[in-house]
Order: C-alpha cells, then structure tokens, then sequence
C-alpha cells in the first residue's frame, strides 16, 4: 500500500518520513493525481472556492489552511475531512500592524505624511499611547501576541473572549468595558455571532476620542454605522479590513474623516513563510505518526456527497 498523498503549495525542508509529497502552485488546470491526496494544505488567500477541487479528491482526509479565519469555508468542507487553520502563523505579523496603526493614528502619522508633501511642519501636542486602556475583543493567538507588545508601553488591559477564563472576561460584558476604553482592537473571527459586532449601538458607547481598530474580518463591523459615527469626529478608527474589501472607486471609507486604512495586510509579511513551514511541518509530523492535529475547526460541513464533478 503507497504512503498518503501531501499536496503542499511550495517546498518544504525536513517533513517526516512516512508520506509522499507533491509540490504545485495552485492554478486553474487541476494535478491528475487529485484522487490520491489525503492532505492538503490550500495556498495561501482569502475568500478562496475551492469546493470543486475537494470534491474531486476522494481519499482526502485533511485540509490545512495557511489562513487564521476559516468563514471563507464554512459550507465547503466534504463531511468527514478534518479542518484545521493556520493558527500561530500571523500571530506576530498581525499584532505588529495592530500596534502599528494604534500608535500612527494617536501620534498623527497620517497626517505628517501629508504636511511633509505640503511641505508644511505640524508641531503639537499629540495623545500618546503611555496610560490609555486598551480592550481587546477576542482574545486567541493574535490577542495574546497584541498584549504582549502592548503591554511595555504603560497600557491597561482588557481583554474579552467567547467564554470567560482567569483575567478574560466574556463577551456579554462588552457593554461594561467598551464605555471605559480609550482604544478597542478587534481580533475576532467572523461568525454569525461577531458579524456586525460592532454596531451603532457598539459606536456610540465608546466614549469621546475613542480610537477603533479592525485586524479581524472587515464584516465584523458594519460599515455604514461607523462613516456615521467618524463623520461625527467623535471618534477615529484604523481598519486592516473592511467591508467590502476592497473599497470600491467613490466608496464613503476612502473619505471618512478620523480613519486610516492599510489594504489587509496584518498577515503577508516576511515573518509568514517562516511560521507557516512550522506549523505544516508539525501538522504533518503528527499525521504520519497517527497523532491528533492541532487547530481543528469546526465549520459547517458540505452536505451533498461528494462527486466526480463537484457542486455548482
């Protein structure tokens, strides 16, 4: 019997023994050998389909995403293959741009950019990121790595979570925290329950010169209720993601006032191959010895069965 099929979508040094590998970037004409992979590890994007490719392999047993959120997928997993995301491999990245766009958006970075084009020199007081409190809703990987840096600068921490434990509090005392904090970073997943998170509701309890800011799903925020609230200048934000993503030509976000925007880009940086080889080759390390993965999600699977010519 031949050892199981890995689909990988570059090269990779020291994978364990026991397994075949097949290297191929993923494009439009499908390998022949989709009917022997039993893993397969999707390449690297978002809001990927590729539903039709997992129906055409019919030994496949587990999918290992190099994305954090899995949403793109839900409804696309055949019954019976294991799911697992690319938890850890952004971690570093994305909390690196969180404090990033903390600290522009409350040292006026944005708009020194703009005066320096100007030829102009914006001299004074700016808010400081020394003693403000900061909450973070969702707290996983990525929130842990955000506490992490953000602690050596003087901050106060709150941080919530889908279920409470020690000093992280549960989701429903968002009403409680958000009035108190001077800065709300957003780490959630995108789910049913986190779409639209934050609401008009959410937007107007944050208290005056509050900074918002979205390394998450841009759908966790509903997007006409916060051009509402900047155009105010009550508050400001700084969004990594947005929805829709990304804005078209004339969209409202490109003009809100109190915003800065970067194109999504918490992830792809050079710290992403390094920790994405890691992770693969830990995954498959435990595959070929039988032992349980990590990162095993649950998503809602596929409820056709699968077939030659996938569903439309």
């Amino acid at each position: 019997m031949s050892a199981p099929l890995v689909w990988l979508p570059f090269p990779i040094d020291d994978l364990p023994q026991g397994l075949r590998y097949e290297v191929a970037d993923h494009a439009d004409a499908a390998p022949t050998y989709l009917d022997e992979i039993e893993f397969y590890v999707m390449p690297y994007r978002f809001l990927a389909d590729d539903s039709s490719l997992l129906s055409r392999m019919p030994k496949l047993r587990v999918v290992q995403t190099q994305t954090a959120g899995v949403e793109h997928l839900s409804g696309r997993i055949p019954a019976g293959i294991t799911l697992c995301n690319g938890r850890g491999i952004h971690s570093a990245a994305t909390a690196e741009l969180a404090v990033a766009l903390v600290l522009a958006s409350l040292r006026g970075i944005p708009g020194f950019v703009r005066a320096q084009d100007r030829q102009e020199w914006l001299q004074r007081f700016y808010p400081s990121l020394a003693d403000k409190h900061v909450l973070i809703v969702g707290f996983g990987d990525i929130g842990a790595a955000i506490e992490a840096r953000l602690l050596p600068f003087e901050v106060t921490l709150d941080k919530v979570a889908r279920t409470a434990r020690g000093d992280v509090r549960a989701m429903a005392d968002l009403p409680e925290l958000v009035p108190q904090a001077d800065i709300v970073i957003l780490t959630v997943p995108l789910t049913a329950d986190t779409r639209h998170l934050v609401d008009a509701k959410f937007l107007a309890s944050m208290k005056d010169d509050a900074l918002l800011v979205n390394v998450a799903r841009g759908g966790v925020v509903d997007t006409d209720a916060l051009i509402a609230e900047l155009r105010t200048r009550r508050i400001s934000a700084a969004l990594d993601v947005t929805d829709p993503e990304p804005p078209p030509p004339g969209h409202a976000l490109w003009t809100a006032p109190n915003l800065l925007l970067s194109p999504h880009v918490g992830g792809p940086t050079s710290a992403f191959r390094p920790r994405a080889e890691r992770l693969i080759r830990q995954q498959l390390t435990r595959f070929a010895a039988g032992e349980p993965l990590q990162n095993v999600m649950d998503v809602t699977p596929v409820t056709t069965a699968r077939t030659d010519e996938g569903p439309s």
